[in-house]
């Protein structure tokens, strides 16, 4: 490896971070979003260094790019419209790793309620909302990637804009209070208190359960309304209530259920008034298998 190989190299490094942002907010999958920031890296391999001016925004674009066709592809092979049970990739960290400084991290991550809503946009919307909304891209650069004008990529972001205020949940954004609730929400499961789980659900709290397409029988997905049917799911299978952990899941305290012989489970949740109103759950083996535990010890 030559030297400039090397300085170009860990220049890319200092934007990694950001780049995988951008990516798993464009896809809702860690293994992609990782694809797409090392085809940036083959792409910037293959251009003159010395002729990007400014390497961090070309790079943002090159990853917007790359998402932008791993989207078509995908909505491509679709058959049928997504499954209103998908969950996004969750990120797991312990709450443990919480400080006041990196409260001002976590201040930008994204909740997977919020990603949910972004599969339902179509691929430019998506792409125009993320990098402009979220990562204050100018339309002027995010117009070539989606190859039309400025006024009409406005048009695009506005759209998305409009849709996922309308389908975003408000949500409480206190870590402490969150915790509070999912503790009672343990504390009711473990002690099999059906009456305490409705108390700590809003009435009209949805239930998203993706536990991929090949687990049937009561695990298999599915979508639950209501306080005292999702209560009844949370009943069901409260045995496993024993091994479940906090942890913070995206931006909002979850839990991960994590028993001896592997994960089972990743739940991340909305809290309004000291109630939940959503809950989002990953249960899919072959997903769960590629993702990082890590949770509160008891």
């Amino acid at each position: 490896m030559t030297m400039d190989t090397e300085l170009l190299a860990g220049r890319f490094e200092e934007h990694r971070d950001h780049l995988r942002a951008v990516a798993y907010r464009m896809l809702g999958s860690l293994t992609e979003a990782e694809d797409a920031v090392q085809e940036a890296w083959f792409r910037l391999g293959r251009t003159d260094p010395d002729e990007i001016r400014n390497l961090g925004g070309w790079l943002t674009t090159v990853v917007g790019r790359v998402c932008l066709d791993m989207l078509r592809s995908r909505t491509a092979r679709r058959e049928q419209p997504m499954d209103e049970t998908f969950v996004p990739d969750p990120v797991i960290r312990p709450l443990s790793t919480i400080d006041p400084e990196q409260e001002v991290l976590e201040a930008d991550s994204v909740g997977l309620a919020l990603l949910i809503v972004l599969e339902t946009l179509e691929p430019a919307e998506r792409l125009t909302f993320v990098l402009h909304d979220m990562f204050t891209v100018p339309f002027d650069d995010i117009a070539p990637i989606v190859e039309r004008s400025p006024a009409a990529t406005r048009q695009l972001a506005s759209r998305a804009r409009r849709r996922v205020r309308g389908a975003t949940p408000s949500a409480d954004p206190d870590l402490g209070r969150q915790r509070r609730v999912l503790d009672a929400f343990l504390a009711a499961s473990r002690g099999g208190d059906f009456e305490a789980l409705v108390a700590l659900l809003h009435p009209d709290v949805v239930l998203r359960v993706d536990s991929g397409a090949l687990v049937r029988g009561a695990a298999a997905s599915k979508l639950v309304r209501g306080s005292r049917s999702v209560a009844e799911q949370a009943f069901t299978f409260r045995q496993f209530a024993g091994t479940a952990r906090l942890a913070l899941v995206n931006d909002t305290v979850g839990m991960v259920n994590t028993p001896a012989d592997g994960p089972r489970s990743v739940m991340a949740v909305t809290v309004v008034d000291g109630r939940i109103t959503g809950m989002y759950i990953l249960a899919d083996p072959e997903r769960l298998a590629r993702l990082e535990f890590t949770a509160e010890d008891d």
